[in-house]
């Protein structure tokens, strides 16, 4: 695992800011199972959310205690700054379920498609990206991870709940569009990860 490093001063608040965001995911899931009409996720494959987001958000907790520490050679602290990339996307689209700003605002599931999975794929890189990778193959990380997330996550979201609502009529083109913004948003984090390796190394 190799990680950007990141200045003392900034990893307190980074820190509680991945801790924080944890924390509010945890208790919209635990609202979710104690007023499930409540939570905005009745009908989304609300079972597997209860299950998949715990497990996205502890992915990098989990791999740095068991295998991270052990291996890690450029820093002896958790990466904070990845954990809490990898944290938001999760944790926003929870909110945006909450909120129903999924089916109320027109451009807002656009936009999450685009705007978590950089998050994600920022996160994902900085956690376990060699730092000494060209921008031409951050780029082509990003983009395979990117896209291949999309895929898995668009499969998912068809044979949970859309095959079986509504959604099916329009989900080609939804799909589509998902898959294009994810991917698109995966490149700039990758280009914008790359572009700031470079200055650090400088």
């Amino acid at each position: 695992m190799v990680a950007t490093t990141v200045p003392t001063t900034r990893v307190s608040w980074l820190r509680y800011g991945a801790l924080a965001a944890k924390l509010i995911l945890f208790a919209l899931l635990l609202s979710a199972l104690i007023w499930p009409d409540l939570s905005g996720i009745k009908g989304k494959a609300s079972t597997a959310r209860l299950v998949i987001y715990p497990l996205g958000v502890m992915v990098l907790p989990l791999w740095w205690w068991a295998y991270g520490r052990a291996k890690s050679k450029l820093h002896t602290s958790f990466p904070w700054h990845a954990d809490l990339l990898m944290t938001l996307p999760w944790v926003l689209d929870l909110i945006g379920n909450r909120l129903n700003l999924f089916d109320t605002v027109s451009w807002w599931d656009d936009a999450m498609h685009f705007i978590l999975w950089g998050f994600l794929t920022a996160g994902v890189l900085l956690a376990f990206g060699p730092r000494d990778l060209t921008r031409a193959l951050t780029a082509f990380v990003a983009l395979g991870f990117g896209a291949t997330a999309a895929v898995v996550w668009e499969v998912g979201e068809y044979y949970a709940f859309i095959r079986n609502s509504s959604e099916l009529q329009t989900a080609y083109t939804d799909t589509l569009g998902d898959l294009a913004l994810g991917t698109l948003g995966a490149l700039l984090a990758g280009l914008i990860i790359h572009r700031a390796r470079s200055r650090v190394r400088t």
